[in-house]
């Protein structure tokens, strides 16, 4: 069972517990060091209305939304090919929040990340990050 205030990718989890069932071996992720995760500085944070929406506070979803997106960008920023289940299991969020945040990063002000998607049969999806290095044009 994950513990408030560890680490995934990096990325401090929330105060409370999200998933219970999460493999602890996802919390030394492949990453040599802690530079090596996306910081939210790099995915550029600071302009205002990174999230919104008609039930969106900024004080009690901002970090809890921000720490999510970062997760799974870690995660799938290697390229390779994941269920949203496998993305779920690896970064304790719930599969709904992964399905949103990699929807995030294909909008321009999340990246615009190209996220590729392939069925692999039997309503199962697999999807990839492909992170965009271009920097943004002003």
């Amino acid at each position: 069972m994950l513990k408030s205030g560890k680490e995934v990718y990096g990325i401090p989890r929330p105060k409370k517990q999200m998933h219970e069932s999460f493999p602890c071996q996802f919390l030394n992720s492949t990453r040599e060091t802690e530079s090596d995760a996306m910081s939210q500085s790099e995915l550029d944070f600071t302009r205002p209305a990174r999230f919104n929406g008609s039930d969106y506070d900024h004080e009690k979803d901002s970090p809890r939304l921000t720490g999510q997106i970062l997760r799974v960008f870690n995660l799938m920023r290697d390229g390779q090919w994941r269920s949203l289940s496998d993305i779920a299991h690896q970064t304790g969020d719930p599969e709904a929040s992964v399905s949103a945040q990699l929807r995030h990063l294909r909008k321009p002000r999340f990246g615009a990340h190209e996220v590729r998607k392939q069925n692999a049969g039997g309503g199962l999806f697999h999807y990839q990050l492909v992170p965009n290095t271009q920097p943004e044009k002003s």
